[in-house]
């Protein structure tokens, strides 16, 4: 049987307990295997990108195998959720095309400049370890949404996204929809953000760190504006869009 996530935003948690750690979230309509199910929680893997947790079974549905579904690309958006009671969903959920007005949704092409524009209507979303959503986000959450919408799929956490695309040696060469990753003293992957490259041929990054915010990249890593210090240290750069 096939399940999906029925609220607009489940906890994923990393064991059966409202207490446990939020490791992630699951979105309105996304599908779902289960692997195992007790009688208050799913152990559950989300199929879009493979990401296992624990969640609550209230909040997961047989899914009804919608055939015009579509991804919403906005941050917020009011949808008819049963054909006559409307609620709200969170860019990334999986939606009926019907449940929607089509001018509400924006068209993402991948390219660099929808990439930073699309970036850029998260700015301000708290963060949120585990979240994804403009009401809580954590930095590789971001990367991976932001991607999504742009129709490139990459994996959940920081140190996986690291491991896919290819190399820039240089920030010189990275250019706007660059990863940029960054790295511990013991060398563990910790932060990535989306590089934009200014006309100016200067570079910033919008990441999630306290905020989805933009700061300004350079070799080092990332310039905190209103603390001026370095909050991360550069460790690679890799290119998912070209």
């Amino acid at each position: 049987m096939k399940y999906r996530i029925a609220v607009a935003v489940a906890p994923l948690r990393r064991e059966p307990s409202d207490r446990s750690e939020m490791v992630s979230q699951g979105l309105f309509g996304e599908q779902l295997d289960v692997l195992e199910k007790q009688e208050k929680w799913s152990m559950i893997r989300m199929q879009s990108d493979g990401y296992e947790g624990w969640v609550d079974n209230k909040q997961v549905e047989l899914d009804p195998s919608i055939e015009d579904s579509v991804i919403v690309n906005i941050p917020l958006m009011r949808v008819l959720h049963t054909g006559k009671e409307h609620g709200w969903v969170t860019a990334g959920a999986v939606v009926s095309a019907q449940s929607i007005a089509a001018q509400e949704q924006m068209s993402w092409s991948g390219s660099k400049e929808d990439v930073e524009k699309c970036s850029r209507l998260f700015l301000n979303a708290p963060y949120l370890w585990g979240g994804r959503t403009v009401m809580g986000i954590d930095c590789s959450g971001f990367t991976q949404l932001v991607m999504r919408l742009n129709g490139v799929s990459i994996p959940r956490d920081a140190y996986q996204q690291a491991d896919i695309g290819a190399t820039v040696t240089f920030v010189e060469e990275s250019q706007t929809g660059d990863l940029a990753f960054f790295d511990n003293a013991e060398g563990r992957i910790i932060h990535v953000g989306i590089i934009l490259r200014e006309l100016d041929n200067t570079f910033r990054i919008i990441h999630a760190s306290g905020k989805v915010r933009v700061d300004v990249l350079d070799h080092e890593g990332i310039f905190h504006s209103e603390q001026c210090v370095y909050s991360h240290k550069l460790r690679i750069i890799k290119r998912i869009i070209e």
